[in-house]
């Protein structure tokens, strides 16, 4: 073929390709759920049986079905509960089983409070009877089987009670609880965000001892929203917030003894302004363990508690120079010894104590990050987990003998691997994903990771998009000036031409220990940035120093100086990226939502030159607007450490502004402050500055309902349009 056939040629492909690819639309993303990926709803692995139960929803016939199914074969051998069979359940919002299996608790007509708390309408369902007993005629909390599975405890208007399922008696054990004063057994809003835990009450192995956490948030300054609503006058929310340097609840241990139906105070005078991050009971029914944190986050104990005398005893310390991470990975074994996660290596990575807290082995090392604990198998001594051994953005399963030797990977496909064991550990469900490659979940053998079987997998969505001939995400490593590597990855239109020159769009969050450079199936995000590329705006994430899994020392660079580090990376890689040929170094923005629209707006201020468009999404303009546990276990308190909050808070550099600058947030933010979106813009004004903003009344840190996202990302599409 001569020179000008083969170009020709060429020209016809990238031509035909071109014009026979489908242009994603915004209604796709946000409207049609043309994306939208098959799943496995509400997996849960059963502990007595080498079973799983998966939540089904006929959306024709509109009902739900918790069917039961066999590891070893994939067949459904069992419905439990069908909706249309029930006359008094209508939905299944969530389930949890009893111990025994035989029971579950159904949540129907749930109403969220904040991200992570919720009331409902409760039931108990009786798998063999298939009958069906309300819990209470209001609507509660948290409510949870006791381990014999005749009592359920729960929260209700900040009060925990017990109800006796033979009887159907209520005992209310607490009578202090009152709304902006006290709470017993759940969670306060900054534990909920921070701490992502809500029912702070745990029941002993023997069903005897309940213990709680008691929350006085009386000192606690309250922050109120306005509320907009659809009446005349609008309404006021007000609920307790702690922002850094503010004062926290008083929080206090305290143990139920059901038979004796008397409490218990833990004293924990040893301790001053403190948290208790987790609290769990061994397999001793005496012995509750919690995990307290100082004020800092840079001291966790790990104190055993003797029930029957309210003895405290610190088995395990873990120090830091900057914070020390809570574990959820705590794990008792038969003789009481534990497994334990800690980076105290600089690393995270699984540990094995004896009872008294006296390490017996360090199980897994290496320069990588373990990120996720499954479990041990005793039978075998065998531990599984995920880790990032296999590169910082991928994630594969393990397993390792409990004195860390014959480590053996069972999963081989790159990417995004995540594990749901069966009970015995002999099969495990993968859930496997790439950049390329829908999410499927298959069957494995945890013996040697072969594939045993195919579940689910998302053909249908795959031949979906076909017709969109979708760009692809390239991961590569981008050096800084100064020498940094950070994973990265950039997104180009199918038709890329390396002689042209593109706009670029930078995306990031960079919070402490975050990642979004990550080899995984697509998110909505994903989605726009690719329907952006096939408009010509090239689009690049870097995660900067501070992100997570490549280590603590990369981690914790940032401490007492959020968005100086972060920041300083974002300037630096968009330098970087600028040089290339195909870049228009004059045209580079950069977007981010939460901590990314802190990045976004302070990286418009401090590189100015380099950047010439920034959206800021619900973003922290200030850390002193922010909650306690989170600002001050990176920040300390303001009082501390006035200078890190100031030098590197955009609402202090609004007269460095020369780019196009568009700020969002929602009025309800009960997160993220609407105060931080107010205050930038008054200070933007007070400098003279000209920027743009949209408000979302009464939508909250996601800023969604209705067809609110659609809107939304017209208008950032067409901002960036016009501005980049």
């Amino acid at each position: 073929m001569n020179q000008f056939k083969k170009a020709f040629f060429l020209f016809l492909i990238t031509s035909f390709t071109a014009i026979g690819q489908q242009k994603i639309t915004l209604e796709d993303i946000w409207a049609s759920g043309t994306f939208r990926a098959k799943g496995m709803d509400a997996l849960q692995a059963l502990k007595n049986t080498n079973q799983y139960t998966v939540l089904n929803y006929d959306r024709a016939a509109k009902n739900y079905q918790i069917d039961l199914y066999e590891f070893a074969t994939l067949k459904k051998v069992n419905t439990l509960l069908d909706t249309k069979t029930l006359s008094e359940l209508t939905a299944v919002d969530s389930y949890t089983f009893n111990q025994s299996e035989t029971q579950m608790l159904i949540a129907m007509n749930e109403e969220r409070i904040f991200r992570h708390s919720s009331v409902a309408d409760f039931y108990i369902y009786d798998i063999a009877s298939k009958s069906v007993q309300k819990v209470a005629d209001y609507k509660i909390q948290e409510p949870a089987f006791s381990p014999d599975g005749k009592k359920i405890a729960y929260a209700y208007q900040n009060n925990l009670y017990i109800f006796d399922i033979a009887s159907k008696k209520h005992t209310q054990i607490t009578t202090d609880g009152q709304k902006n004063q006290v709470i017993n057994g759940v969670t306060d809003w900054v534990y909920e965000e921070e701490f992502a835990f809500v029912r702070a009450f745990d029941w002993n192995s023997s069903s005897t001892h309940l213990a709680y956490i008691k929350f006085d948030e009386t000192l606690v300054p309250e922050f109120s929203m306005d509320v907009y609503g659809k009446e005349l006058y609008p309404t006021q929310e007000v609920f307790k917030y702690p922002k850094a340097g503010e004062k926290n609840a008083l929080v206090s241990l305290h143990v139920y003894d059901v038979v004796a139906n008397a409490t218990q105070t833990i004293k924990m005078s040893q301790y001053n302004d403190f948290y208790i991050a987790r609290m769990k009971w061994t397999n001793e029914a005496n012995t509750l363990s919690v995990q307290v944190l100082n004020r800092h986050q840079n001291n966790l104990d790990l104190v055993f508690v003797n029930a029957k005398t309210g003895a405290t005893t610190v088995v395990l310390n873990e120090k830091d120079a900057a914070y020390v991470d809570v574990t959820d990975n705590l794990t008792f074994l038969k003789d009481n010894s534990f497994i334990w996660t800690s980076e105290k290596d600089g690393f995270n990575h699984i540990y094995h104590y004896d009872k008294s807290g006296k390490l017996r082995n360090q199980i897994t090392k290496g320069n990588w990050e373990v990120t996720a604990y499954y479990g041990f198998d005793e039978k075998n001594g065998q531990v599984y987990y995920q880790s990032v051994e296999n590169g910082s953005i991928n994630r594969d399963v393990y397993k390792i003998k409990v004195d860390g030797k014959n480590k053996t990977r069972l999963t081989q496909k790159v990417g995004t691997n995540n594990a749901t064991f069966s009970p015995n550990f002999q099969f495990f469900i993968n859930a496997y994903s790439s950049a390329t490659s829908p999410t499927s979940y298959t069957l494995m053998n945890s013996k040697d990771g072969k594939q045993v079987q195919f579940i689910v997998e998302n053909d249908e969505l795959a031949k979906r998009i076909e017709k969109y001939d979708l760009p692809t995400k390239e991961f590569f490593e981008i050096t800084t000036e100064k020498g940094h590597k950070l994973n990265a990855y950039i997104i180009k239109p199918k038709d890329f031409d390396a002689t042209k020159k593109y706009p670029l769009l930078l995306f990031q969050y960079s919070g402490p220990g975050s990642q979004q450079v990550a080899n995984q199936w697509l998110g909505a995000n994903d989605y726009w940035h690719m329907m952006l590329a096939q408009q010509g705006v090239l689009v690049a994430c870097v995660d900067g120093r501070g992100t997570g899994f490549k280590g603590a020392a990369f981690k914790k660079v940032t401490q007492k100086e959020l968005g100086k580090y972060e920041v300083e990376d974002q300037i630096d890689a968009a330098k970087e990226l600028g040089k290339y040929a195909y870049i228009d170094a004059a045209r580079i923005g950069i977007w981010g939502w939460s901590y990314g629209g802190f990045m976004s707006s302070n990286c418009i201020l401090k590189g100015n030159e380099v950047f010439k468009m920034a959206i800021a999404v619900a973003p922290v303009t200030n850390w002193r607007f922010y909650d306690s546990i989170y600002t001050e276990r990176y920040m300390q308190t303001p009082q501390e450490n006035a200078s890190g909050y100031d030098e590197n808070s955009p609402i202090n550099h609004v007269d460095k502004l020369k780019g196009n600058y568009l700020i969002i947030h929602g009025t309800a933010d009960d997160n993220v402050h609407f105060q931080n979106a107010t205050r930038m813009i008054r200070a933007l004004q007070l400098a003279n500055k000209q920027f743009d903003q949209a408000i979302y009344p009464d939508t909250n840190h996601g800023i969604y309902g209705g067809k609110i996202r659609l809107q939304l990302y017209t208008k950032m599409t067409n901002y960036i349009n016009q501005n980049l």
